[in-house]
């Protein structure tokens, strides 16, 4: 992993990222187990990455130790935490090794060393036997949790898994009820945590332009905490990094000057 990142920074890389189907089960099959947050201090202290981002961790393999690597910079402050529901009942069915209270402790400590951190999850809406009663509690944890953002799934039966064996299945109009009103709230949440970078600077990392003006060229990229932020540009950008002062909420991101 140290010479693939190597060699990602003498290509000009700005921003490396770390992914995997099982990220944070990384080390655990080594003779000497190791753990992903051993990878992620040695990426820190072994090589100049200028930016380090993490993709999506299973909760439960996150502990206290993981979140001082918070205390370089240069780990991107996002966290993608698959929730799949933050009703106590239906997690126990879907056999998901966490609880809601664990899932709090868990940002609550998250935000301690980064209070600014993007946080954002996975949901899934009509589990087998998910009530009115378990979707509501679901959603008034996602809005307790002031989630940067997420991603919404309706539940779909896979042959051969042990949902579909079990009873209360939800219907499609149901399902598709509960899917919006989920979505809505994480539109809801995603831009009052986009409201608070108004008026301040954030190091974005161009990677894309779409169109040129009479201003110059109009310029895409992202915050270190996964905000797309757009600006305009006498040149192209890209694959460069640059402090922006954020002006406005603009659509499903922010807008911002360049300084310097």
């Amino acid at each position: 992993v140290l010479a693939d990142v190597n060699g990602a920074l003498a290509g000009g890389a700005q921003e490396v990222v770390l992914t995997g189907v099982h990220l944070g089960s990384w080390g655990q099959d080594f003779a000497a187990p190791a753990h992903l947050y051993d990878l992620a201090r040695a990426l820190l202290e072994r090589t100049a990455v200028p930016r380090l981002r993490l993709s999506s961790v299973e909760p439960w393999d996150l502990d206290e130790r993981f979140f001082s690597l918070w205390e370089d910079p240069r780990l991107c402050r996002h966290l993608h935490l698959p929730l799949q529901s933050g009703c106590a009942g239906t997690l126990r069915r879907m056999a998901r090794n966490t609880t809601p209270e664990a899932y709090a402790r868990l940002l609550d400590q998250a935000r301690q060393v980064a209070p600014e951190m993007a946080i954002t999850t996975d949901m899934i809406v009509g589990f087998p036997g998910e009530s009115e009663a378990e979707f509501a509690e679901s959603l008034a944890f996602v809005r307790q949790m002031a989630f940067a953002g997420g991603h919404v799934f309706s539940y779909s039966p896979r042959s051969g898994t042990p949902a579909v064996k079990l009873p209360g299945a939800v219907a499609s109009a149901t399902k598709k009820q509960r899917s919006a009103a989920m979505r809505a709230v994480f539109a809801e949440l995603a831009l009052e945590y986009a409201q608070r970078f108004v008026g301040s600077e954030l190091e974005v990392l161009w990677e894309a332009s779409d169109a040129y003006g009479p201003d110059g060229w109009r310029m895409h990229g992202l915050s270190d905490n996964y905000l797309r932020v757009t600006t305009t540009a006498p040149e192209k950008m890209w694959n460069q990094v640059s402090r922006v002062q954020i002006d406005a909420v603009d659509g499903d991101g922010l807008r911002g000057q360049i300084v310097g």
